[in-house]
């Protein structure tokens, strides 16, 4: 079940951060050429194991983005919720054709239709439902849900509680935090946070500066970039152990460059944007490992998406692998159960408010490759 919805603000760092979703070959709602799957009713016995009967309810997959949900990237393109749709749609496709666990089907849903087609699915006999991927649609949902949903996107408090609703989303709080942790245990204990002005950089820095605070016992350091006065940016890194970096990647390069060699950078995940970056060569950084790790079983397993697509909407693509793949698991495991998975988007493990948290692999940016 993902779904455009409608006037909501997805938060995915890939939506936030723009993504040139321009870069699909194909027309919107193009998905891999898959070999149908044996068609068997919900529930009943699949191969070796059982049918999870996933239903994966799927929003607008061409034509003009719900209001609300367009996002411009840097080089000009229009980023529509229904594409990002579209590229987790694949995911979830290219991970079921592999592992052949589970009957999937697909409904497409609105913010409007959304609870009336999830109970029907339901009654159909689906027992596990992924999607949706708006928050608006996951608020309406949640009072309806009744076997367990993966939304994937982040629930919010305004959402009602229910113990069947599950969350796994690419949130630029949980990379940030994430990257306060990589620095504590790099034994940095002064370190720069340079925070840019967009409401991405915004929150990446906050959540940085909270995870810091309560870890260290103080607070971090901080500083506005402003390309217009870099002097007193660079003083203040002469004086810090390291610098974390809560830019953009055009705004990241440009300090970096300013930079002297010694000192120690750290970054997120929005820098990696492929291809050759040698100004940003050196910077520590985290990703998935379907991006550092292509030895990983996981990684490998899995095909590439049909169509070229850019670094930041392929972290879609592996979302709705690992979408498919949590959603097996839920489907056959006792409520109270942990579940974790090795993950093409990182180590999952189900925390809090039964959101799945993210550990990130960590790598080094070294010019034309990763090191």
């Amino acid at each position: 079940m993902v779904d455009a919805g409608r006037g909501a603000n997805p938060d995915y760092i890939i939506q936030s951060n723009g993504a040139p979703m321009r870069a699909l070959v194909q027309p919107p709602g193009y998905t891999p050429r898959l070999a149908p799957a044996t068609r068997r009713r919900p529930g009943r016995a699949c191969g070796q194991g059982r049918s999870a009967g996933i239903r994966r309810i799927g929003g607008e997959t061409g034509g003009r983005p719900a209001q609300g949900e367009n996002r411009r990237d840097p080089a000009g393109g229009i980023v529509g919720a229904g594409e990002a749709a579209a590229v987790v749609r694949s995911g979830v496709e290219a991970a079921a054709q592999v592992d052949q666990s589970a009957e999937l089907y697909s409904v497409d849903a609105t913010g409007d239709n959304v609870v009336e087609r999830y109970r029907a699915a339901v009654a159909d006999g689906v027992n596990v439902v992924i999607g949706p991927l708006s928050r608006d649609s996951i608020v309406k949902l949640a009072p309806s849900v009744t076997v367990p949903t993966l939304a994937l996107n982040s629930v919010g408090r305004e959402a009602a509680a229910n113990p069947k609703l599950y969350s796994l989303s690419l949130i630029v709080e949980g990379e940030a935090r994430q990257l306060a942790r990589l620095m504590r245990d790099d034994s940095r204990a002064a370190p720069l946070l340079v925070v840019g002005g967009d409401a991405l950089s915004q929150r990446l820095g906050k959540a940085f500066a909270d995870e810091w605070r309560a870890a260290a016992g103080k607070p971090v350091r901080q500083m506005a970039f402003d390309a217009n006065d870099m002097a007193p940016l660079l003083q203040a890194a002469g004086q810090a152990d390291a610098v974390a970096l809560a830019l953009d990647v055009a705004q990241a390069a440009r300090l970096k460059s300013a930079l002297t060699p010694d000192v120690p950078v750290y970054g997120t995940s929005q820098l990696n944007v492929g291809g050759m970056q040698p100004e940003l060569a050196g910077v520590r950084f985290i990703d998935m490992p379907w991006f550092l790790m292509p030895a990983h079983p996981a990684v490998q397993r899995y095909p590439r998406p049909a169509a070229p697509l850019t670094r930041q909407t392929e972290r879609l693509y592996a979302l709705g692998i690992d979408a498919y793949r949590l959603a097996v698991q839920l489907a056959g495991s006792r409520p109270s159960a942990a579940v974790r998975l090795d993950g093409v988007t990182g180590d999952l493990k189900l925390g809090r408010d039964r959101a799945f948290e993210r550990q990130l692999p960590a790598g080094v940016m070294g010019g034309n490759a990763l090191q």
